[in-house]
C-alpha cells in the first residue's frame, strides 16, 4: 500500500521501494529518450535512402550516437535500481536482456561505418542498418519485456502488468516531477542532438578540405 504524503513536497512511501522509487525520475526518462533518438536514427536512414543527401546521414549517426550512449546510461541507472531491489546488478531479467541486445545491435552499427571508408557507401549501408535496427526498437523496449516472467514491473504474471509509473499511483506532485523529467530529458536529448550534428558537419567540412590538399 503506498503512503500519501502529508505534505505537498513529500513524495509517497512505496513499501519495497521507499527512497529508491525516485530512481523512477532518471531511470524512464532516459530510456524513453533513448527511444527517441533511435527512431529519429530511423526516421533520417530512411529519408537519406529516399534524397541522398548525406546531411541526412549525419543526423542519423548524431542520433544513434546519443542513443547509444543514453541505453548506456539507462542500462546503468537500472542496474543500481536492480541492486537495491533484486540483490544484484545484473539478474538477465528480460528488460535488461533486451536492452543489452539492443547496446549490441547499435555497437554493431558503428562498427559498420568505421569499417567502410567511401562515404556515399557508409552512408548506404548505415541508412538501411539503421532501419532494421529501428524496427527492433519497439519490440525489444515495448513487447518483449512484457510477453515474458521477469523481476521487472510490467512483465508476464505481474499482476497490475502496467509497469512502475501506472502500478505506484504516483502523487501529483511526483506525477508532475516525473513528466517534467520526461520533458526535460526529451528537450536535453534535441539539444545535444543539434550540438552533434553541427559537429559532424564541421568535421566533414574539415575532412573535404584535408583531402583536396
Amino acid at each position: 500500500m503506498v503512503k500519501s504524503p502529508t505534505t505537498w513536497y513529500e513524495f509517497p512511501f512505496i513499501p519495497g521501494l521507499e527512497e529508491k522509487a525516485r530512481n523512477i525520475i532518471f531511470h524512464v526518462p532516459i530510456s524513453w529518450s533513448t527511444v527517441v533518438a533511435f527512431i529519429m536514427s530511423t526516421i533520417y536512414g530512411i529519408l537519406y535512402l529516399k534524397k541522398k543527401d548525406i546531411d541526412y546521414d549525419l543526423r542519423s549517426v548524431s542520433s544513434a550516437s546519443l542513443g547509444l550512449l543514453l541505453c548506456v546510461l539507462a542500462t546503468v541507472t537500472g542496474a543500481i535500481w536492480a541492486k537495491f531491489n533484486w540483490g544484484s546488478f545484473w539478474n538477465w531479467d528480460p528488460r535488461q536482456t533486451s536492452i543489452f541486445i539492443l547496446l549490441l545491435i547499435y555497437g554493431a552499427y558503428f562498427v559498420l561505418r568505421s569499417a567502410v571508408e567511401e562515404e556515399e557507401r557508409r552512408a548506404t549501408l548505415s541508412s538501411v542498418y539503421s532501419i532494421i535496427a529501428g524496427v527492433t526498437v519497439p519490440f525489444f523496449i515495448f513487447v518483449m519485456p512484457r510477453i515474458m516472467s521477469g523481476l521487472h514491473p510490467g512483465s508476464l504474471g505481474d499482476e497490475q502488468g502496467k509497469g512502475p509509473v501506472l502500478e505506484f499511483k504516483m502523487a501529483t506532485n511526483m506525477l508532475m516531477v516525473f513528466f517534467g523529467a520526461l520533458i526535460g530529458f526529451t528537450v536535453l536529448y534535441f539539444w545535444m542532438y543539434s550540438l552533434k550534428v553541427r559537429q559532424m558537419r564541421v568535421e566533414r567540412q574539415l575532412q573535404q578540405i584535408t583531402d583536396t590538399q
